[in-house]
């Protein structure tokens, strides 16, 4: 096997999920550092957008939160927030939100609210913040997630974010025109939802993971495409883009 880590390949297969011509709303953590490898590697012109209304930003470090100086330092130009969700975001200018989450379920619903009942939980999440409002309004949405029975559940305490609801056509009987999860990023695989159903199915399986590890990870019977393919190791490049950027911001921040 190749010297990367599975967080490594996790965020390097989410790199290259983007696109030079894509507008996209970045999350905080694991989204924010795909999307910032996408920019300096093969997407370089892509427009990143944060929630806090920085537009065109570039940050040299990762930002610890939506109201980090870096990303208004670097970008291009900043709005209000009323403005970025309702102009740009409502008025479906963004063509990829790229999310995370603490759960997921098998149709790509998010919950970022509680574990456990909303009125006595196990653990208080911190909330949607704008990700309910970028799930439902950007082109497409990719989630960036590690492989675990904790995080992929059968059936969500709470949703917070829709991605297809029940399945099947269900964001069209509710009247959404956006494509929703087109692609969920995990450390051991690639998942997109069926074509029908619209349920979660193994696509892309990274290099040294068995299928037995992806199975005993999920907390549903995970189901895999007809045709699996093996996802391409990180490239040079890649790795030593992404671990750059690592080691400035860990630099920044320990400063900091």
């Amino acid at each position: 096997m190749s010297d990367f880590t599975p967080t490594e390949m996790m965020t390097i297969a989410a790199a290259r999920a983007l696109t030079n011509d894509d507008v996209c709303f970045v999350g905080i953590g694991a989204p924010s550092a795909a999307c910032n490898v996408a920019r300096l590697t093969h997407a370089p012109d892509i427009t990143l957008i944060y929630e806090s209304g920085t537009v065109g930003t570039k940050p040299d470090v990762l930002p610890l939160s939506i109201g980090d100086g870096e990303l208004c330092d670097t970008a291009l130009f900043t709005v209000s927030v009323p403005e970025m969700f309702r102009y740009w975001l409502q008025g479906g200018r963004i063509t990829t939100g790229f999310l995370g989450g603490a759960q997921i379920d098998r149709f790509a619903n998010l919950n970022t609210t509680v574990v456990g009942p909303y009125d006595h939980p196990k653990v208080r999440l911190p909330g949607g913040g704008g990700a309910p409002e970028i799930a439902s309004n950007c082109g497409q949405i990719f989630i960036t997630m590690a492989l675990s029975k904790r995080g992929f559940v059968e059936k969500l305490p709470f949703i917070t974010s829709m991605g297809h609801g029940e399945g099947g056509n269900h964001r069209e009987r509710l009247g959404m025109k956006t494509k929703g999860p087109t692609r969920v990023i995990t450390d051991l695989c690639i998942l997109e939802p069926d074509p029908v159903t619209k349920e979660l199915t193994v696509v892309s399986i990274h290099e040294g993971v068995a299928r037995e590890q992806i199975i005993e990870n999920c907390g549903w019977a995970i189901k895999f495409a007809d045709e699996v393919i093996e996802t391409p190791p990180p490239t040079e490049t890649e790795l030593s883009v992404l671990r750059d950027i690592n080691a400035r911001t860990k630099k920044a921040h320990e400063a900091a």
